[in-house]
């Protein structure tokens, strides 16, 4: 009965630890990395947390046209007081050596505030100008992640072409020491397919490490962390049926860095319309409300005789010369004729990115075609080889020789894929396509 506990518990223990495995390990295709990647990556808080700041800013900016109050209270000891000399004679304004006190509640209220009006909209294109920066990372992290994971497939399927054509190496030096030992063949040929599948094991745990560092980068553009199993069950040759031809498009409204240069732009507009306010008058409000004693023989403040006081003022400023709003001004049709013309020739370079992504698509769609067949004429060369060999007609560097032209053809295959991929990654990012955005 114990024996059978012991056992119960083993495989109780055996199947949770499986349980564990499997809730750590993620089957992942591009559309679930960049779903993750959005959600848990720490640069798209960051990106979220500008937005909630230009909120807050955008509350303060209005809050400016509500009512201030403030309370004022001090205590003065008058050591010495000063004396008011008038053509009736001198007095004293108080006596030496006396405490006064002024308590007193001030309330301002904003009539007329152009700049304040100004700011109020300033701060609604700044939110927007964040909101396109946040879409703008999110783009970008797509097309990182994106290309991070297309670097994933092809260090995957560059793995798997050095692995098998280690093994093949392995097995034809297996062969080739097997008829050696029978004195078939020369200790030339089993040196030579010796020295074939160590340098395929080589470049196959070359392979294994970039894999494995592909997959790191992978991960810590998703926001996941290193210890968390990720599978992927894809290969770049499931993606050759969709490589078609891009038609040709101006880079337009859609990217996001020609937008932020558009926001950037308004919000200069305004800020000019900002700095006029300064030309304008204001006008106020304001309410003062105070009790004061003065001439207190001891500091006893609750003993003391209070008067009240109270005002009601209307005050307006208005500007006649400040030679530094010119200025001003100047400066700001400056940075927008500086701004045009910078977004002209970003405009420029993202249309001649676009058409450079766009013709290495289409050249690649040829290579891809002509590395297709490369692979099958080099598998078949090396089953002539191998034929060869086998009957004494070919030698053992014919043989290894064709296995590396079949290695380097199906590397060459997957990598013309893997260039289509992510060309067709960075025109969709320069295009501001929004896919994989909710």
């Amino acid at each position: 009965m114990c024996l059978g506990l012991l056992m119960a518990g083993t495989l109780f223990c055996s199947a949770q630890e499986q349980n564990k495995t499997s809730l750590g390990t993620i089957d992942l295709t591009l559309e679930k990395a960049i779903e993750i990647a959005l959600a848990e990556n720490p640069t798209i808080h960051v990106v979220d947390r500008d937005i909630e700041l230009k909120k807050v800013a955008d509350k303060e900016a209005w809050q400016a046209l509500l009512p201030t109050a403030d309370v004022n209270l001090s205590l003065t000891d008058n050591v010495k007081v000063a004396k008011m000399k008038t053509s009736m004679g001198e007095f004293k304004m108080g006596i030496d050596g006396t405490v006064s006190t002024v308590g007193g509640l001030t309330v301002n209220l904003p009539l007329f505030a152009p700049a304040v009006y100004q700011n109020m909209k300033l701060t609604k294109q700044d939110i927007l100008l964040a909101q396109e920066k946040a879409r703008g990372s999110r783009l970008d992290l797509i097309n990182q992640v994106t290309k991070a994971y297309y670097s994933a497939l092809l260090s995957s399927d560059s793995y798997d072409v050095m692995k098998r054509s280690y093994e093949v190496a392995k097995q034809n030096f297996d062969v080739v020491n097997e008829k050696f030992k029978v004195g078939r063949v020369s200790e030339y040929d089993k040196i030579s397919a010796d020295v074939q599948a160590r340098n395929m094991n080589a470049a196959m745990v070359s392979a294994e490490t970039g894999k494995t560092l592909s997959l790191l980068q992978l991960k810590v553009l998703m926001g996941v962390t290193a210890d968390v199993d990720i599978a992927i069950n894809d290969s770049l040759s499931h993606y050759k049926d969709e490589l078609v031809l891009p038609v040709a498009e101006k880079v337009g409204g859609d990217n996001s860095s020609l937008r932020q240069l558009d926001y950037n732009r308004q919000m200069l507009e305004r800020t000019r319309k900002l700095l006029k306010t300064n030309f304008l008058p204001t006008a106020s409000l304001q309410f003062g409300y105070q009790y004061q004693s003065y001439s207190n023989n001891n500091w006893n403040v609750f003993d003391y005789s209070y008067s009240p006081s109270s005002t009601l003022s209307f005050a307006i400023s208005i500007p006649l010369f400040h030679a530094s709003n010119w200025t001003k001004l100047k400066s700001n049709k400056l940075q927008l004729m500086q701004l045009d013309d910078q977004r002209l020739n970003v405009e420029r370079q993202l249309n001649l990115a676009a058409e450079s992504y766009r013709q290495n698509m289409a050249s690649t769609m040829t290579q891809v075609e002509s590395n297709a067949e490369a692979v099958k004429q080099a598998d078949k060369a090396v089953a002539i080889a191998g034929k060869r060999y086998e009957v004494g007609r070919g030698t053992i560097l014919e043989l290894n020789q064709s296995e590396t032209a079949l290695t380097q053809a199906e590397l060459t295959y997957v990598q013309s894929i893997y260039n289509y991929l992510t060309n067709k990654a960075d025109l969709d990012y320069t295009l501001g396509r929004e896919a994989y955005l909710k």
